[in-house]
């Protein structure tokens, strides 16, 4: 027998619980089925970001960055350690143990706002005069209304497929064993920025080897430069401009051959390699084709700027959909996505979604770049303010990089924040906000920022739009 709802969720990644638990909120009777799992079978909701992203990987940065305190930095403060290690096991213990209070969070919410849990993989059944058929398992679910949130999956090398122990996706690069001596990484993406800068803080010799000839090319081009600067002198190898070959699994590690930008064969021998080059949106056992779903030649499920399908009541949101491939992107959709089908105007602005590197420095931006302002032949005003002048960096021993503004050369709205530096990831919002409130870069100078914060040097950096900073 099925079970009927008004409201059925395909996927419990941040978009899925977060679009269910909206649904409920709004009255509706609501459903998510996930199919990810801890290794004793037991539902793991929270998709790719909980399980092997966003999530662990902070809890892995975190403890990365603790060591390399310890190790390079705490005897600037007058304090000294002896017999300083790292129990790798422990730490990937304590990684595994933050997943957890984020999966049997998402379970506890479920619970709190009425939304009924299937775990297992759900697929397209038959369209019924009741709704589309859903099947989980031997279950069969009857939705008035269905969101697909499935996600995306880690992109493969051609012919390279990830065995998870030499050729690593996110998943597999979160679960090293032990500190390896060489690590490669192809490609500069973020999953594989992060997850390098974790090895290599633990005492790993990384390699990056980037197939563009500029390095992070979607980041305004002063501060990737800035990031380039700071990460060489780190310790990290970034080759650009490289043409990846044969890559051979064998005996204790992986060979890798490559052709430099300058045409010179090379062969790097490593302990694992990390493929960082993208993701693909995730549609494996959806079965679209039972309902006549429509995918894009990217695999993507096509909908319209309200997230609507071809198919009338079928949503999409998140990864599995045009757009950026960021969790807060898929939390905003599935809000939005529940208050339309209650037939409220929900929004979600593209325009002012932040994008976040969690490296040391760390790196965010929201809006665009110069670089963007420039081919669109946009009238800008530029305005940087340095960390190495904000007190409050001084005092933290943290001064690489900065805040940088763009405003609009006559109204002065601003056009795109960008920092490189401490808590940037923290320092965005206020970025944000204004820009949702289309506040000039006056707005943020004429604002009070307390004394000494790093905040601060966002106010400095409003002012240099006006070429009056007062600190620097």
């Amino acid at each position: 027998m099925s079970k009927q709802f008004d409201v059925v969720v395909i996927g419990g990644g941040p978009g899925g619980y977060i679009a269910a638990i909206r649904a409920a909120q709004l009255g509706f009777n609501a459903a998510c089925i996930d199919e990810w799992k801890t290794k004793d079978g037991k539902p793991a909701p929270g998709g790719t970001c909980t399980n092997v992203g966003c999530i662990p990987s902070k809890a892995l940065l975190q403890s990365s960055e603790n060591y390399e305190h310890a190790s390079k930095h705490f005897a600037d403060h007058g304090i000294g350690v002896q017999g300083l290690s790292i129990d790798v096991q422990k730490m990937l213990g304590r990684k595994d143990a933050v997943v957890k209070q984020n999966n049997d969070g998402i379970l506890y919410l479920f619970k709190k706002n009425k939304v009924s849990f299937f775990h297992g993989r759900g697929s397209f059944g038959n369209k019924t005069d009741a709704g589309y058929e859903i099947q989980v398992g031997d279950e069969t679910l009857v939705a008035k209304h269905v969101i697909v949130a499935t996600g995306s999956n880690a992109r493969a090398l051609p012919g390279v497929p990830f065995d998870e122990e030499k050729i690593l996706s996110n998943d597999g690069a979160l679960r090293i064993p032990a500190v390896p001596k060489k690590l490669v990484l192809i490609g500069s993406g973020v999953i594989g920025l992060e997850m390098g800068s974790v090895w290599r803080r633990v005492g790993a010799e990384v390699t990056v080897l980037e197939a563009l000839p500029t390095f992070l090319g979607a980041v305004d081009e002063q501060i990737a430069k800035e990031a380039h600067k700071a990460f060489t002198k780190q310790g990290l190898k970034i080759e650009l401009g490289v043409k990846v070959g044969e890559i051979k699994t064998g005996g204790k590690g992986v060979s890798v051959a490559y052709t430099t930008a300058k045409g010179e064969q090379q062969t790097l021998d490593a302990d694992h390699v990390i493929v960082s080059i993208g993701r693909v949106p995730n549609t494996i056992g959806l079965k679209p084709e039972a309902v006549g779903l429509k995918l894009d030649e990217r695999g993507a499920i096509v909908v319209d700027d309200e997230c609507r399908t071809n198919l009338p009541n079928v949503w999409a949101i998140g990864d599995v959909v045009r757009g950026p491939m960021l969790a807060h992107k898929a939390e905003e959709e599935g809000v939005a996505v529940a208050e339309r089908i209650a037939g409220q105007h929900g929004h979600v602005n593209f325009n002012t979604i932040p994008w976040v590197i969690y490296t040391s420095p760390e790196i965010a931006w929201v809006g665009r770049t110069e670089q963007q302002l420039k081919a669109d032949g946009v009238q800008y005003k530029a305005g940087t303010f340095p960390f190495m002048a904000n007190g409050r960096a001084r005092a933290l021993g943290d001064t690489t990089g900065m805040v940088k503004f763009l405003a609009d050369a006559k109204t002065d709205e601003i056009l795109g924040v960008h920092i490189v530096g401490p808590m940037a990831s923290e320092l965005i919002s206020e970025a944000v906000v204004a820009m949702e409130f289309k506040a000039s870069a006056e707005d943020i100078a004429r604002i009070c920022h307390a004394h000494p914060s790093l905040s601060e040097a966002t106010k400095e950096a409003a002012l240099a739009v006006d070429k009056r900073t007062l600190n620097f």
